[in-house]
């Protein structure tokens, strides 16, 4: 039992911070934790990591929509296209034989974080702005759709395929991609997490509690300081964040099983 709790509070709070600074997906850090350490079944880890991921990702989008970093419009149209498409990419993922890209999320993350150390996201709102509406909608209905095919036809990958989208596609400063990104994965996270509980049955209760608890406790305390961050240090943190936690993962695929 001090292991489950040890482990549910580590995967809890990684994931929460992982949320709060830049929209990361929680199952991309309590999945691999809770099958590692703790030898629970794919589809119950992950089923958990969703449901955690649901009420950290609201509190997110709700900081980042009070301190004015969330497009709403915009997101809801992507919401609409990415859930479609990931539908499409699941099916299209069950005629594909042996395929083999679970760690696709966890390469990404690093990757990611070196990205925004490397090559920080300064632009601005006023960029976005800028754009007619016929093409905001248009560019979010196309990425949306590439978003959900990626996601429904590896697995993985959401969170981090919206912030990379969001900010080098689409033009979002990163504070409005972070609020963004956690405003979908809110309901994305309830649609999934809903799926996995009807078809595999309730979860291990105490550590689905602990999971969510400290998921939403880290995602709060994440989220509150990226709102006040200036660009510069939240480029810095995201990117240092996004980094350590995609070294850790990948250090645990190495790990037996």
């Amino acid at each position: 039992m001090l292991e489950k709790l040890i482990v549910c509070i580590v995967a809890g709070l990684g994931a929460g911070i992982g949320t709060g600074f830049a929209g990361m997906s929680a199952a991309a850090v309590i999945s691999p934790m809770l099958i590692t350490f703790l030898g629970f079944p794919a589809y119950e880890a992950v089923g958990i990591a969703l449901a955690s991921d649901v009420l950290a990702s609201a509190i997110s989008a709700y900081t980042y929509g009070k301190h004015k970093n969330l497009d709403v419009k915009n997101g809801i149209i992507m919401l609409i296209s990415v859930l479609v498409f990931t539908l499409v990419g699941s099916f299209i993922a069950s005629k594909v034989p042996n395929r083999s890209m679970g760690s696709f999320s966890v390469v990404m993350t690093f990757l990611l974080g070196i990205k925004f150390l490397v090559k920080p996201v300064m632009t601005t709102k006023e960029t976005q702005a800028d754009k007619d509406t016929r093409t905001k909608i248009i560019q979010s209905l196309l990425c949306g759709a590439l978003i959900g095919f990626i996601c429904g036809f590896i697995g993985a990958g959401g969170g981090m395929m919206m912030l990379l989208i969001l900010t080098s596609v689409l033009g979002y400063e990163l504070k409005t991609a972070v609020g963004t990104s956690v405003f979908i994965m809110a309901f994305t996270a309830f649609t999934g997490a809903v799926s996995h509980f009807t078809i595999g049955g309730i979860p291990d209760i105490p550590a689905l509690l602990l999971c969510i608890l400290f998921t939403l406790i880290g995602a709060r305390l994440a989220a509150r300081f990226a709102n006040k961050a200036s660009a510069k240090t939240l480029n810095r943190a995201t990117g240092g964040v996004l980094t350590l936690l995609g070294l850790v993962m990948i250090v645990m695929n190495f790990l037996p099983a």
